[in-house]
């Protein structure tokens, strides 16, 4: 594994993240890590196994699977109407939950970089209050349900409010009781919040970059950048407004667990004939692929077939993929800004698809 290593070990050489942590995996353990770099550039503290970083938008596959269980119990069909369960749905009626979450429903998705809070404000955040002033903005849906694909984290703050509206309890304490703890996985380790900020990696932008300009007009830097270390900008830490599209906050370790879990047969968290279902890509009503199942983006490395969904956003960027055919997965972390899905896992993964 000295390619990936190197690699990895050039991305923070060469300044282009303070650090990184990579594993890939099959069911059972580990078959390479690595980690390198500074979570705090300026004390010099070294990325370490119980390092966490903000997953962004890879929270929405948490939400699809949640929703998936609701179905399992038949709470929810996923054929229905929104409508049906979210009395408050401010769009078509006759968009169906299945849409939302194959970002086929063609509910806009403005930029949601600018819509996060200080963690000194997180206690008095009312995310309702919030959005329903979004979705009077963006109150026009963009296209005919299901006839293209379009990505939208407003989908999945709507599919948020329908666990909450289903379950009778918080989305955070719906994942923590029926995805978190079954894995043993402990709050510490994954959670909705930083919970201990002494492992919690500093999230960095890179000051002499476009992205930086841009970074300018899209949120208040006085207010939510730090102090300048070397050649990166730190953010100050805070939470996305919208935790059902982007609120995970954790080890990669602790997504591993998650992945390896869904590698499993009659695994712990969803029966395999709805499991099926999360992976199998949606089509339009013209028939046309769309590369999206519920949640999970499809794709081949190598000829072999992969499902992946990356988180990027002010400050952390991560990847999470399974390969279910060679049942084997894989994570990356960052703690560098990421704006777009980079499939920066290909550069890695070929060398042990390679070797499959």
């Amino acid at each position: 594994m000295n390619e990936v290593d190197n690699i990895l070990f050039k991305q923070v050489e060469e300044n282009k993240t303070p650090s990184v942590q990579y594993f890939i995996f099959n069911k059972d353990s580990a078959i390479h890590r690595f980690q390198f770099g500074f979570s705090d550039i300026k004390n010099k503290k070294k990325t370490e196994e119980n390092t966490t970083y903000n997953a962004y938008s890879v929270t929405k596959t948490f939400t699809a699977l949640a929703i998936l269980q609701l179905a399992e119990q038949k709470k929810l069909d996923i054929e229905q109407p929104v409508k049906k369960y979210l009395p408050e749905f401010p769009y078509s009626t006759e968009i169906t939950i299945r849409q939302l979450m194959t970002h086929s429903a063609g509910i806009p998705n403005p930029i949601p970089l600018s819509w996060i809070h200080l963690a000194d404000e997180h206690k008095s955040f009312d995310r309702n209050s919030f959005f329903s002033q979004i979705f009077i903005k963006n109150n026009k849906t963009k296209s005919k349900p299901n006839e293209k694909y379009t990505y939208s984290n407003l989908g999945y703050v709507l599919l948020g409010q329908l666990i909450e509206k289903v379950s009778g309890i918080s989305y955070e304490d719906y994942v923590r009781t029926n995805i978190l703890q079954p894995l043993n996985i402990k709050p510490n380790e994954l959670d909705f919040t930083i919970t201990d900020i002494n492992q919690h990696a500093k999230g960095y932008h890179k000051k002499y970059s476009f992205s930086n300009i841009i970074l300018g007009l899209l949120i208040d830097k006085s207010k939510y950048v730090d102090a300048t270390e070397g050649k990166w900008n730190s953010f100050k830490d805070n939470y996305v407004n919208g935790v059902s599209y982007g609120g995970l906050i954790g080890m990669p370790n602790a997504f591993v667990k998650y992945i390896q879990e869904l590698l499993k047969p009659n695994c712990k968290l969803i029966t395999d004939d709805f499991k099926k279902m999360l992976f199998t890509e949606n089509y339009t009503s013209n028939n046309k692929a769309t590369g999206m199942c519920l949640s999970w983006f499809s794709g081949q490395l190598n000829g072999r077939q992969y499902f992946a969904h990356a988180g990027g956003g002010g400050g952390y960027y991560c990847e999470i993929r399974i390969y279910p055919d060679l049942g084997i997965g894989s994570v990356i972390m960052f703690n560098r800004t990421g704006m777009s899905d980079e499939r920066y896992l290909d550069k890695l993964d070929k060398y042990i698809i390679n070797e499959k």
